[in-house]
């Protein structure tokens, strides 16, 4: 398999950009190599799907709920819609294990992997960073960790995923990633952050 290339290209810029204070509030990365699938339930098989998911990388995702979401170490599966889950996960081979284990009785299984990108970002200041670009209310309370949802930044879609307190994940699609990718650098700098 050819291995593909980072849709950030030369904007990708490893170092720290602190801010006048001198301070990085948040750390920004690409989850690379990073192999990302989307699985489909047919009518009456959603829990099917999910025994499939939970086997195929050890996430065990409860209930029905829109935002639910699941993450380890390595992978993570979030709810997309009813029956439907975007996972990712830094392991070789997501597409043909879950493909393995998802029969054509279960539903489907999409690989993105070439369609999509995840960014991270990790930091104290994730929270405020993030309310700049989106109009959601990211507090613990409101969106505490292992839940996720579907939103927009102007025009570019994006899945967001708390994997962590000071921690998430956003998938979008590889075409508007270098684009998202400046506009969150742009709305980081007052806290300052690092690029790994």
């Amino acid at each position: 398999m050819v291995e593909r290339e980072s849709p950030l290209g030369p904007a990708f810029e490893p170092g720290a950009f602190p801010n006048h204070a001198g301070d990085t509030g948040i750390r920004l990365s690409e989850a690379t190599p990073a192999r990302i699938v989307e699985a489909c339930a047919w009518p009456g098989k959603e829990q099917a799907l999910r025994d499939a998911i939970a086997r195929a990388t050890g996430l065990r995702l409860e209930g029905t709920a829109a935002n639910s979401a699941a993450s380890s170490k390595d992978a993570a599966a979030l709810c997309i819609g009813p029956g439907r889950y975007l996972v990712s996960s830094a392991r070789q081979g997501l597409f043909e294990t879950m493909r393995a284990e998802i029969d054509a009785e279960t539903g489907t299984v999409t690989d993105l992997s070439h369609g999509r990108t995840c960014i991270r970002l990790e930091g104290s200041a994730c929270e405020w960073v993030l309310s700049k670009l989106f109009a959601v209310d990211f507090h613990l309370t409101t969106f505490p960790p292992g839940t996720g949802l579907a939103t927009a930044h102007h025009d570019i879609f994006a899945q967001i995923h708390r994997s962590g307190e000071n921690r998430f994940e956003i998938f979008v699609f590889r075409s508007f990633a270098r684009a998202f990718w400046a506009a969150l650098q742009e709305a980081a700098a007052e806290t300052g952050y690092e690029v790994r």
